[in-house]
């Protein structure tokens, strides 16, 4: 029966557009129509789920079928999410076609940008403008001092209140004039330092297995979605932030402004991410002169330690968020398991106690780190 049956063309499948780059959390539509031409009985093809991460599993489809899905990213990074792999098969498998494999629709999938509420940065003296107190005085709305007209004063800024107590002490009807003094605004710098050169996660069995991407709920998740929290913050109230990778200093991105810059920052992170691992010496360098430095790590070694606190004595102001994961369980495959749980926990504490007797807060959360930072002015 299959013999009489003439063989069609090549089978084809083609899936729909899908943009490049998405937000974490995201989702779109994807069709694909399947044209497996005569003689063809049946098609395999590998299509995307919403359920099923990477390319999905296979699905048996007839010869002509149009085929509609819901793509969903929840984990941030770079990825295949569309492969349609194919195998077409005829009538008493006398003709069969493949496999074939598919070419790869690749995403980047930014972190979601939640802004943290900012708190108060030192500004930087240079800046003009902005939402921070500067110790000089200039056209702030916070009150400075209240003293004697200069010349140069101007009219509207005299105090009134004062004038006529004063002149009421020496029994004039008008004393010395008396004017406020505010204080001026300025801009502030954060940068935001990522330590990329471990990822770990709540199981310290899975420690010494290189995952194939960024492990959902490690060291590395919960730091990427604290800086774009954070920058994000900040960002919007007009500061400048700037991005460090301490495992590959050249990934940085100098401290900017604007929406353009959370962007950019987003698409950094995720090349930062691409590229992580491990680095025997972090480096944290190109600091601007007074910002304010928060450094994300889980405290693994005694090398970050020791930049850290070599930044300190140089006059960095430095916030470490700690981002160990909280619940640490052993291994149960060994006996040793809760030992060494017992002795990363005592190293881990030994390390933030170094910083602390070097006067570098240590942070748990986003909200501590943040009234660490305020406490920095």
């Amino acid at each position: 029966m299959a013999l009489v049956v003439p063989v069609g063309r090549v089978p084809t499948v083609r899936a729909g557009r899908v943009p490049r780059t998405v937000d974490s959390g995201g989702s779109a539509s994807l069709a694909v129509e399947v044209d497996a031409g005569p003689g063809v009985e049946f098609i395999a093809v590998r299509l995307p789920g919403p359920d099923a991460p990477g390319p999905g599993p296979v699905h048996l489809l007839p010869r002509a079928a149009h085929y509609a899905s819901r793509l969903r990213w929840d984990a941030w990074g770079e990825g295949v999410d569309l492969r349609p792999d194919h195998l077409a098969a005829g009538r008493d498998a006398l003709l069969i076609s493949g496999p074939v494999t598919g070419p790869e629709g690749r995403r980047t999938v930014l972190p979601v940008a939640e802004p943290v509420p900012p708190g108060p940065l030192p500004p930087r003296v240079a800046g003009l403008v902005g939402v921070h107190r500067a110790p000089r005085p200039g056209d702030g709305t916070e009150l400075r001092a209240v003293r004697p007209f200069q010349l140069g004063d101007r009219v509207r800024r005299i105090d009134w209140r004062v004038t006529l107590r004063a002149g009421a002490a020496t029994g004039l009807p008008l004393g010395t004039l008396h004017v406020r003094e505010r204080h001026a605004e300025a801009d502030a710098d954060l940068v935001l330092a990522l330590d990329s050169r471990v990822d770990v996660g709540a199981e310290l069995a899975d420690w010494s297995i290189g995952p194939e991407g960024v492990r959902p709920g490690g060291s590395l998740d919960t730091a990427v979605r604290a800086i774009v929290g954070l920058a994000a913050g900040y960002l919007r109230q007009g500061d400048r932030v700037g991005l460090v990778d301490l495992g590959r200093p050249q990934l940085g991105l100098p401290p900017g402004v604007g929406h353009r810059h959370l962007l950019r920052i987003r698409h950094q992170l995720v090349a930062c991410a691409r590229s992580a691992g491990w680095a025997p010496r972090p480096v944290l360098r190109a600091v601007p002169a007074g910002a304010v430095v928060v450094v994300l790590t889980p405290l693994l070694d005694d090398a970050i330690v020791d930049c850290v606190i070599g930044a300190a004595r140089h006059g960095a102001a430095i916030v470490v968020l700690d981002v160990l994961p909280k619940d640490l369980r052993p291994d149960p495959e060994t006996e040793w398991g809760d030992v060494v749980r017992r002795v990363v926990l005592t190293e881990h504490r030994a390390r933030r106690a170094a910083l602390l007797a070097h006067g570098v807060p240590v942070a748990d959360e986003v909200t501590t780190a943040l009234r660490r930072i305020g406490r920095r002015r």
